[in-house]
């Protein structure tokens, strides 16, 4: 039913097809499914890798929680100390933050609290504040509680913007439960002591004991705008993937326009910088307009709207020369392949904190997206992320050495263009010489066969000429008949061959010269 439909708006489907049991069917039929099989077991073990790649990093994720390193200081000294200490001995496990207690001289001011954060040398700096025991013990007493201040009691200090999700789940949710629990501590430890000095009808006394303290936040970037959950994701892919597209689109161009044979290697490198250049360059100031236009209430500057620029652009052109790269020395098959493989290991580097997944990820350091979501974080902190000094020399090591291999990688396909076009004058010239040829065994058959034509008529005639040179003649005729034949069928078979290597001489030059993929242009006229 359907296919008698499909015929009436496509009558010429199903014109001049091979029986199955065909000879070049059953040699097709048996290259065509083992190229099939090929690639259907490539494909599925390489997804399956990509697959098993990304989901090792996030893997027990949370039992890694304690990899996570938060610095403790007392200023107190005194049983608000003891309490916080008390509640992370119940909730210290391999799922929550490692507490690292250090003494108050090594960091004499919350200033110096700040740096370490900064530095990134801890996720975060929980503190008292000095003497926040005895206020505490004053207010609850009835002495000034009415100018107690629960927030100036427990504190702490972080940067949300590096990892917004896993600052937020992990770090602040996981101190604030910590500050709970010593809350809990405070009260089994001075809990009946000071209950019996709360002075009677004291509101504000009554309040300090029921809610000795409010665990206090400085962040350093709050980053709490919904698009903060894909910075790290889809923004990273999407730009991978422009520079992919517009790589192939300028590919298409040259392949067209057969700049390859026309224009100097140099002129052609000069071209496709300044055209790459300037694609990532625009394309970055729209993805940092578009991060810029919802980031809310996210408080950046004018100026750092112009390092992301800056950064995504550097990162962008990096990425579009290194894809460059895969198209001009990988093999054209594997190219896609390729591709997938360096989106997903790229996006796998900045999902989560290396702290978070196996010593085993950290390879990703040599990563260009990594070395860009940091030297993004210390913008967006205002410097409170330093790895500027890492950050930076990976993406112009990728930016050099993309320049030098895709430099190399023109003259390369400049030279097999050459050999492509002369292969491929060649084959038309080979395919001439091979229909003139079989055109002039046609003409030499069709005479042969006037002469024997002419000799039969002679023979049944009866005319006296009719004698044994006549019949000589004729037998003759017969042999180079059958020899013509041969030939016929000889030409045929060596014409058949000649095509056969003609498309191997073409199929090899093209291989060999690897323009890229290629996609055609939106408003590209069809020829």
């Amino acid at each position: 039913m359907l296919p008698s439909m499909f015929r009436r708006f496509y009558p010429r489907a199903c014109d001049n097809r091979l029986p199955l049991s065909h000879p070049e069917v059953r040699v097709n039929r048996v290259k065509f499914f083992k190229a099939a099989s090929l690639n259907f077991v490539l494909l599925l073990l390489l997804f399956f890798g990509l697959f098993c790649y990304m989901f090792g990093s996030l893997y027990q994720e949370e039992s890694r929680t304690n990899n996570l390193d938060i610095l403790w200081v007392d200023y107190d000294g005194g049983i608000i100390g003891d309490a916080v200490r008390d509640a992370y001995k119940s909730l210290q496990s391999n799922s929550f933050p490692t507490l690292v207690e250090r003494p108050a001289l090594e960091f004499p001011s919350e200033s110096d609290l700040r740096e370490v954060v900064c530095n990134t040398n801890y996720w975060a700096a929980l503190y008292t504040f000095p003497r926040s025991s005895e206020s505490l013990g004053l207010a609850i007493a009835g002495s000034d509680a009415s100018q107690y201040n629960p927030s100036h009691i427990l504190s702490y200090i972080w940067n949300e913007a590096r990892y917004p999700t896993v600052m937020d789940s992990l770090i602040s949710s996981n101190l604030r439960a910590l500050s709970d629990g010593a809350r809990v501590a405070y009260t089994a430890l001075n809990g009946t002591a000071a209950f019996s000095t709360i002075p009677p009808n004291n509101p504000a006394a009554i309040s300090a004991f029921a809610t000795p303290w409010t665990l206090s936040s400085i962040n350093i970037q709050p980053t709490t705008q919904g698009p903060r959950t894909v910075y790290n994701t889809i923004v990273i892919v999407l730009v991978l993937i422009q520079d992919f597209f517009y790589l192939g689109a300028i590919n298409g161009l040259y392949v067209q326009f057969k700049i390859y044979t026309r224009i100097t290697p140099t002129r052609i490198i000069l071209v496709r910088d300044v055209l790459s250049g300037t694609f990532t360059m625009v394309g970055s100031l729209l993805i940092t307009c578009a991060i810029w236009a919802f980031r809310a209430n996210w408080n950046v500057s004018g100026t750092q709207f112009a390092l992301n620029w800056l950064i995504l652009w550097l990162f962008a052109h990096a990425n579009f020369l290194t894809l460059d790269v895969f198209t001009i020395w990988i093999p054209p098959q594997y190219i896609s392949m390729a591709l997938i493989s360096w989106v997903v290991i790229n996006v796998t580097s900045i999902i989560l904190p290396f702290d978070l997944s196996s010593p085993f990820y950290r390879w990703g350091y040599a990563l260009p997206a990594h070395a860009a979501y940091d030297a993004l974080t210390d913008n967006w902190s205002n410097g409170c992320s330093p790895h500027l000094y890492y950050a930076l020399p990976v993406l112009f090591a990728y930016e050099l050495s993309g320049l030098f291999w895709t430099s190399l990688g023109v003259y390369k396909r400049c030279h097999y263009a050459v050999i492509t076009e002369e292969t491929t004058q060649e084959a038309m010239r080979l395919r001439v010489e091979a229909t003139l040829k079989l055109e002039r065994e046609h003409d030499r058959r069709l005479g042969q066969e006037h002469i024997e034509e002419s000799v039969r008529e002679d023979e049944n005639g009866e005319s006296s000429r009719a004698d044994k040179n006549a019949a000589d003649f004729i037998q003759k005729a017969r042999k180079d008949k059958e020899g013509e034949e041969a030939d016929r069928l000889q030409a045929e078979k060596d014409i058949e061959e000649l095509g056969d290597e003609i498309e191997r001489m073409e199929t090899r030059a093209t291989r060999m010269a690897n323009f890229g993929p290629s996609f055609h242009l939106v408003g590209e006229e069809m020829e």
